[in-house]
């Protein structure tokens, strides 16, 4: 790792979960160590000449995640997770930019409990039920699911046509999960067509 004349190395601090640039803040060796230590972003303040842990007078700690050098070793990647807003002006980030996971975020989110519940199985789940059913019952009810889809689709109800959708692509990502595959490889089909 190199810190420039002044001990100092500049640390990007990322969101683990939604991938937006948090902050830009620096650190000294002490401070990258006492990150790594405590699991809180720690910083050293070149205004007030100290250290700081992040989140120290807001309790908007950043927890660390991971952190990586850049490819000449002088900058700092930090994946965190905020406890709240980042920036001192209250907003999630120091660019002003609303912090919130993207929708295909929320999808792979919902990929990994569909895939928690194949892997461990809760009595209690619903998705677990499914998988416990096998194939042929996942594929029905997905068939189940694309039929109510489209005739809500020649109905006036929004809310009912919504609901059906969203049925069908929770039943659909469990069926590809029960067939060991996800969404990434049916995009990488599409993206191929797209070409």
């Amino acid at each position: 790792m190199k810190y420039d004349e002044k001990g100092l190395i500049p640390a990007i601090i990322q969101d683990d979960q939604t991938g937006k640039v948090l902050m830009l803040g620096y650190m000294n060796e002490e401070a990258f160590d006492q990150t790594k230590a405590t699991g809180l972003v720690t910083f050293y303040s070149r205004s007030k000449q100290r250290i700081w842990v992040k989140g120290e007078s807001s309790s908007n700690y950043l927890r660390l995640v991971s952190w990586s050098l850049d490819c000449d070793e002088d900058a700092l990647l930090i994946k965190a997770n905020p406890d709240g807003p980042t920036c001192h002006t209250g907003s999630d980030t120091c660019w002003k930019e609303e912090n919130k996971e993207s929708d295909l975020q929320f999808l792979s989110q919902l990929e990994s409990v569909i895939h928690d519940r194949h892997e461990n199985p809760d009595d209690e789940s619903y998705t677990t039920s499914l998988f416990q059913s096998g194939t042929h019952k996942i594929a029905q009810k997905v068939g189940e699911e694309a039929v109510e889809l489209v005739i809500e689709s020649l109905r006036s109800d929004d809310g009912l046509f919504l609901g059906e959708a969203a049925d069908l692509l929770f039943h659909y990502l469990v069926l590809l999960k029960d067939r060991n595959m996800d969404l990434s490889q049916v995009i990488d089909v599409l993206k191929a067509r797209h070409k």
